[in-house]
Order: structure tokens, then sequence, then C-alpha cells
């Protein structure tokens, strides 16, 4: 039985907690063209950066800074942006991160430095947490139970194909209009956002005090151990004192959080063992697939001789194939138990890398295409059953932690798989280097489908 929260704290749409049908589509494309355009600007950055570096008359190092500053404010926010989301509401919060979403792309457009675009970007970070923390909570409010599996299928499929067109849709706006541009696109798709959550449902907003001193320990916290895992071959005596520090930090945020009923570091959902697996799970699957994708185009180009063009064909394939599996993933998710569906999704996409990084390519590298197409495949079918069992693990009124805890988990996880391979090609040769990655990648892959694995051994009617 899915615990589902007392009536009491169901928005006053349905008893259900979903939208009636007349609003509900205007309430999850609200959702989805939110989540497009936080996804769409990341990859757009990317893609720009050396036009960003030419343009403003800095180094390439320095011009990273654009988007580690975005990262570092999206991991610190995340929590806080949940915890605001469950005192105010879901909406009103989300409301307030396209806000802030849209007035920093404003800024972003008209930055005269490094420094103030920066800046923005920070900005941009604490927005677009209130996006990604309270995106697929409202869609829980927004659609009936039995079709949440399909409502978070749509989203990874929005996720997917905004991934992938992230750099098309930068090269073709800079092939036309100075780089601002790629920031003042934002605009209009988020005033339309806006215009569309009026029809979001009004979640309940709680009665408990907001606790500063928390939201303090934990924006402290995720900042140090993210900046210090990114100095860490730089500066390594910075790096180990601010992961002492993040540390210290978690400690004293566990024992101030851990007597509330609702903490802000959700230790009361973590105290879930379905939930808990799939939060492990998760950042397995997560950092296998960012030391993939970072390792990928170094093989194909540096190791396998490729031209940039058709690394870029070949990449493409992983986020078309997730489209495609996301969909039937989210409809699978509500008819089968998810700790199966994640158990093959991991295996999938575990054996997608272990066989691009030994196959025996030659000067054939067609394979490519079929072990990129099995990777997009398994993730696909692993991301949207193991979201949905973290979301309908939780109680109605804890969906914005659970929404926290899952990007959170995604984070940290994109995060570790970027430290491993910063390591790799410090440590090893060149040609070795993407060739490790991607075989270490498949095996956290196949760990995250033995975690999920467990689950359905532990708890085998947890997601039923």
């Amino acid at each position: 039985m899915i615990p589902q929260g007392p009536a009491a704290v169901r928005p006053a749409a349905t008893l259900d907690g979903a939208q009636p049908d007349s609003r509900r589509p205007l309430a999850v494309g609200a959702v989805l063209t939110a989540m497009t355009l936080v996804v769409l600007d990341a990859g757009m950055t990317n893609l720009a950066l050396p036009t960003i570096a030419k343009a403003l008359h800095v180094s390439p190092a320095a011009a990273v800074l654009v988007i580690t500053a975005y990262q570092t404010a999206l991991l610190v926010a995340l929590l806080p942006a949940a915890a605001l989301g469950e005192r105010f509401g879901c909406r009103r919060v989300f409301a307030a991160g396209v806000w802030l979403f849209i007035l920093s792309s404003v800024l972003c457009t008209f930055a005269p430095s490094l420094h103030g675009l920066v800046a923005a970007r920070a900005l941009q970070g604490l927005g677009g947490a209130a996006i990604l923390a309270l995106g697929v909570p409202l869609l829980r409010f927004s659609v009936p139970p039995q079709r949440l599996g399909a409502a978070i299928g749509w989203n990874a499929l929005t996720v997917a194909l905004a991934s992938s067109a992230g750099p098309g849709v930068g090269a073709l706006i800079l092939a036309h209009a100075h780089w601002p541009w790629l920031y003042a696109v934002n605009i209009p798709l988020g005033l339309a956002v806006l215009a569309a959550s009026r029809q979001l449902p009004r979640t309940p907003a709680g009665s408990h005090r907001l606790d500063i001193a928390s939201m303090a320990l934990s924006g402290a916290m995720f900042a140090s151990l993210f900046i210090g895992a990114q100095l860490f071959l730089a500066r390594p005596l910075l790096a180990v004192g601010l992961a002492v520090a993040g540390v210290v930090c978690l400690g004293l945020l566990v024992r101030r959080e851990a007597p509330k009923a609702a903490p802000l570091i959700p230790l009361d959902l973590l105290r879930q063992p379905s939930l808990r697996l799939s939060v492990i799970a998760s950042v397995f699957c997560f950092t296998g697939q960012t030391a993939a994708m970072v390792a990928l185009p170094f093989y194909l180009q540096s190791v396998l001789g490729q031209s940039a063009s058709t690394t870029g064909v070949y990449m493409t394939v992983w986020p078309l194939s997730v489209a495609v599996s996301a969909v039937a993933a989210g409809r699978l998710a509500d008819r089968f138990p998810t700790a199966w569906l994640c158990a093959v999704g991991g295996l999938g996409l575990g054996l997608g890398l272990v066989s691009a990084a030994l196959w025996p390519l030659g000067q054939d590298v067609r394979p490519m295409l079929l072990f990129a197409a099995a990777c997009g495949l398994g993730f696909g079918l692993f991301q949207t059953p193991n979201n949905r069992n973290m979301f309908l693990s939780a109680p109605l009124e804890r969906s914005a932690a659970s929404g926290g805890l899952q990007g959170a988990a995604r984070l940290t996880g994109q995060t570790a798989g970027a430290v491993l391979m910063t390591l790799l090609f410090t440590l090893t040769p060149i040609g070795t280097a993407p060739r490790l990655g991607l075989g270490i990648g498949g095996a956290l892959a196949l760990l995250a489908g033995l975690v999920s694995l467990q689950r359905a051994k532990d708890h085998p009617r947890a997601t039923d």
C-alpha cells in the first residue's frame, strides 16, 4: 500500500490529489515547459563556453565558472526550495522560481563582464532549483496516482529531448546572433510557463516554522563538498579542508534535524528502506551515466579518431533512446513492480557501457551506435520507475521533500561522475582513461541494478 497522506493535506481541486481533467493539460504543460527551460539553458551554455570566453576576453578556465556557479547554486538550493514548497505551497514557490529564472536570464542577457554573468548564473541556479525540486511533486498533485508513472515518463522524455536539442539549438542561435541571445530566449518561454502555472493545483501550505540555521548548514554542506570536489586536483589541501567542513556541517545538520517530524534533510523518508535503496541506486546510476557521457566523446575522437560531427551523431543516439524508453517505462511502471524494471534498466545501461569499453572496434565503429542505444534504453527504463518509487514511497504532504531528495541524488551522482573522470584523465594516459571511465560507469550501473533488485527481494510489495 502506497502512503498518500491524510485527505486534509490534499489540494482543493479533488480528493484524489489530481487536477480536474479540463485543467490537467495546462498544469502538466507548465511543469514540462519549465523543465525544458532549465535543461535547454544548461545545454546551450555548455556549447557556448568558448564563444563566451572569447567575447568577454577571459581564459577557458575562467569561463567554466559560468557552469560551476550555476551547478553550485542549484545543488545548494534544492533542499531549501523543497522546504519552502512544503511551508508556502509548491505552486507558489515553483512560480517564484520561474520568476527568478526569468529575471536572472535578463541579467545574463545584459551582463557586462564575466563577473556579472557568473552572478546572474548563480541566480539562475537558485530559480532552477525551485523548478527541479517542485516540478515532479506538482505532477503528482496534477494527475491521478495510477497515471503518475506515465507523467514521470513524460518528464523524462522532455528532459531527454531538451538535453539532445540543447547543443543544436545553441549552435543555431550562435550562427545568427551574439551569445546574449542564448539567455534572451528564456524570457518568452518563462512567461509562457508563468501563464500556464495558474492551472497548477494549489498545494497545501504547512504551519511549521522555517529553520534558517538548518538551511544555512545545508547550503554550506553542499557548497563545501561540491567546491572541494572541483578543487581536489588543483588544490588538494584546500579541497580536503572543504570536505572536512562539509562533513562537519552534515553532522550538525543531522543532529539538529533528527528530532523533527518533517526535517529539512529528509531523514524521515530515508528511514523507509524502499525509498533509501532507490536513492542509493540513483546516485550509482547517475555517477556511471555522467562518467560515461564525459568519457565517450574522448573515446570516439582521441582514441578512435572520429570527427567532432561524427561524435555528435553517436552521442545523440543516447538521449534519443532515453526519450523512446522513458514513455514506455512510465506506462510499465504503472503496471509492474518498479524494482524489477530498475534492475533490468541498470543491467541494460551497464552492459552497454561495458561493451563499449571492451569491444574490439578497430576501424569499424558502427557497433558503438548499438551500445549507445542500449545505454539510453537502459537508462530510461531505470530512471522513470526509480523516480516513481521515490515519490510514491513518500506521503503526499512530503512530496516536495522527496523532489528535493531526488534532485540531490541526481546532482550528487553527476558531480561524482565528473570528478571520477577528472581523476582518470589526470592519472592515466588519454588512450586509457576513456575506456576505464566507460568500464567503471558500466560497473556502477550494474550496481544500481543490483541495489534495485535488493529492493525487490527485501520489499516485494513496496512498489506494487
